[in-house]
């Protein structure tokens, strides 16, 4: 996975590393769960605690003998928006965009035990505010899977969260996706891609964009159009940098000026990119404008990285509707952020863009430096 830190008093945290992990499963594998740590930082320390989740994975053992499996962990990736136009405002208040939507290496670790309550599911995860009811995305792709197949499934499931919220990077989305997979996966695959990638969009317009196979371009409020083979190398080097305060969507759409927005041809974009790759001019991104209304001090963090960068990234641009900023090009951060004290909260990682396989789900990836086992390397039992 790519390594990610968390810059606080210029101490920095980079988790587990990990290799591939593989989603293809049959009903003879065998499952094993590891102690993972993660880090819980307090005021003076980042402290090594486990996952609380160790008594949940003792429960599961109860219902080991009436599945196939009984567990299953899978990487949940985030994405980052190449390009996004805006097209038109629709009659419903909603917006149409046009966008080139890509997997990358960052993302969140989820464990599935299936339950043997009949009647509710249990969420737990290993960072604060994240909500763990029905508003979470994945309780409310559990309860839509149900809906649609008819299936009696409930689950203990673990969100080991390392994608930033508020980041303009899909991750609740991603974990969505991952939890209708998994659900999937369950009930013996009584359900197809396509139909859970059409289902997905009415809990999230985001959401089935993860069962394409990690780039598509996308338009409408983000229904897949064309699922289309990478048009960019997948070791290509990024970095993604998002400071500590979030954008709000609904304030940077009020913000939106239609007739301010860029006037080019979403598919010369597409084109482009396709024909040679990434650069400034084609990153463009209809929300950014808005946005660094809403975070004038995102403003001053993306001048910086083009100015500190000199040369060292293609393109500089925001995700989505922010606040990461993205640097394409390098998997480092240009120095000002490890010496200001004004960043000495932002969360960093390093990335690359990732696809999937047919008929399998993400692998989590390594990068240069990793060189522990993977969290999510899928066993079952």
């Amino acid at each position: 996975m790519a390594s990610s830190h968390l810059l606080c008093n210029h101490n920095l945290f980079f988790p587990p590393s990990s290799k591939n992990s593989h989603s293809s499963i049959t009903p003879q594998a065998k499952l094993q769960f590891r102690r993972t740590p993660f880090v819980k930082a307090s005021k003076k320390q980042l402290e090594i605690v486990y996952d609380p989740d160790e008594r949940l994975n003792k429960l599961a053992d109860e219902v080991d003998k009436e599945a196939p499996f009984s567990r299953l962990t899978l990487f949940s990736p985030c994405k980052i928006n190449v390009f996004l136009r805006i097209t038109k405002k629709r009659e419903d208040g909603y917006h149409d965009l046009a966008s080139l939507f890509h997997t990358v290496s960052l993302g969140d670790i989820i464990k599935f035990s299936l339950s043997p309550s009949k009647t509710k599911d249990r969420l737990s995860t290993n960072v604060s505010g994240v909500p763990l009811d029905d508003r979470n995305l994945i309780i409310k792709a559990l309860n839509l899977y149900r809906k649609k197949t008819g299936s009696d499934n409930f689950f203990w499931v673990h969100l080991n969260k390392k994608v930033p919220t508020g980041a303009g990077l899909g991750g609740g989305s991603s974990n969505a996706a991952t939890a209708l997979w998994a659900a999937n996966q369950f009930n013996g695959c009584v359900a197809t891609e396509k139909e859970l990638q059409e289902w997905s969009s009415e809990i999230g317009s985001d959401i089935p964009f993860f069962f394409s196979h990690g780039a598509a371009y996308c338009t409408g409020r983000g229904e897949v159009v064309q699922d289309i083979s990478p048009p960019l190398p997948l070791d290509i080097p990024m970095v993604l940098i998002k400071p500590k305060e979030a954008c709000s969507t609904a304030e940077v759409y009020k913000r939106l000026r239609l007739d301010q927005t860029s006037k080019v041809d979403p598919l010369t974009l597409l084109e482009k990119i396709s024909r040679n790759g990434i650069s400034q001019d084609v990153c463009i991104n209809d929300l950014e404008p808005p946005a660094l209304e809403v975070l004038p001090s995102l403003k001053r963090l993306k001048q910086r990285v083009i100015a500190a960068g000199r040369g060292q990234y293609d393109a500089v641009f925001m995700s989505g509707s922010g606040s990461t900023i993205v640097g394409i090009g390098s998997p480092d951060p240009p120095q000002f952020v490890y010496d200001d004290n004004d960043y000495c909260d932002v969360f960093l990682s390093e990335a690359n863009f990732i696809n999937r396989e047919e008929n399998e789900w993400y692998k989590e990836h390594i990068s240069a430096s990793a060189c522990q086992p993977s969290e999510a390397s899928q066993t079952l039992e």
